[in-house]
């Protein structure tokens, strides 16, 4: 893990006379799984929103894999193999389970158009292998009984499950999950943990806004602490649970005891 997926230098953003973002510095190693914690309103999802050019920053650089992410936009960042999710899970409505899997995978579409529209042989093979490889990952995450049923019939914290492994049907270099476990009980939450960890153990980086700290102590190569639009700590599970900025930083926070 010693080469770096992303690099964050510097980076602010401001919102009129609001510093959402104030001169953040970070990185995060190649191979690894790194939580971004802080308190409500702490920048944690406008950073997200950053380093993927959904919204531009005010300063600072971003590298992916030593690529700059500047002037590239939200789509020519997830072709690079960067991919997120979002804190509201976003299930394509008049679609079923498995065909929103499936939508994960349209970057790897390789039959032209005529083959498509034609049905011809490779494009009926490819769509096999798309299809086969959905059903896998709905498995993996105990939804498989659910793949014809319409994916917005699911109960929010199953929609966010969807939500990842569609992620991951892109075969990203790196993820980045926003509050994967927001709405998962604990059963959810235990099976996405071993997700999560097999998506690390496979050489997927990846990166976590996650306010359930069991689940972030339990996964985490790093922690990193945002607080007021300020990076404030990074290190191990156990140092962040010492640190005292960040116990400051979460006086008054009851949800995230650390």
């Amino acid at each position: 893990m010693s080469e770096s997926a992303l690099k964050v230098v510097n980076v602010s953003k401001r919102f009129g006379g609001l510093a959402a973002i104030s001169d953040v510095s970070l990185e995060v190693p190649d191979g690894s799984l790194t939580a971004l914690i802080g308190p409500n309103g702490a920048g944690k999802t406008t950073l997200f929103n950053l380093i993927t050019n959904l919204f531009p920053s005010t300063a600072g650089e971003m590298f992916f894999y030593g690529t700059t992410l500047a002037r590239l936009s939200p789509g020519e960042i997830a072709g690079l193999g960067l991919i997120r999710t979002f804190q509201t899970a976003r299930a394509f409505p008049g679609m079923t389970v498995l065909e929103n899997v499936m939508v994960g995978g349209h970057n790897q579409v390789r039959r032209n158009a005529v083959q498509q529209m034609l049905w011809l042989p490779p494009a009926r093979s490819e769509e096999r292998e798309l299809t086969a490889k959905a059903a896998a990952l709905l498995d993996m995450v105990g939804l498989s009984r659910f793949r014809h049923e319409a994916a917005t019939d699911l109960p929010m914290g199953a929609q966010k499950l969807l939500e990842v492994i569609r992620a991951l049907m892109a075969r990203p270099r790196m993820l980045l999950l926003d509050e994967p476990a927001a709405g998962l009980n604990d059963s959810e939450t235990a099976e996405l943990a071993s997700l999560l960890r097999a998506v690390r153990n496979s050489g997927v980086t990846v990166m976590v806004v996650e306010h359930n700290m069991s689940l972030v102590m339990g996964i985490a190569d790093r922690v990193m602490v945002l607080d007021a639009g300020s990076l404030v700590a990074s290190g191990t599970p156990q140092e962040i649970r010492q640190n005292p900025r960040v116990i400051e930083a979460y006086v008054g926070h009851a949800e995230v005891a650390v």
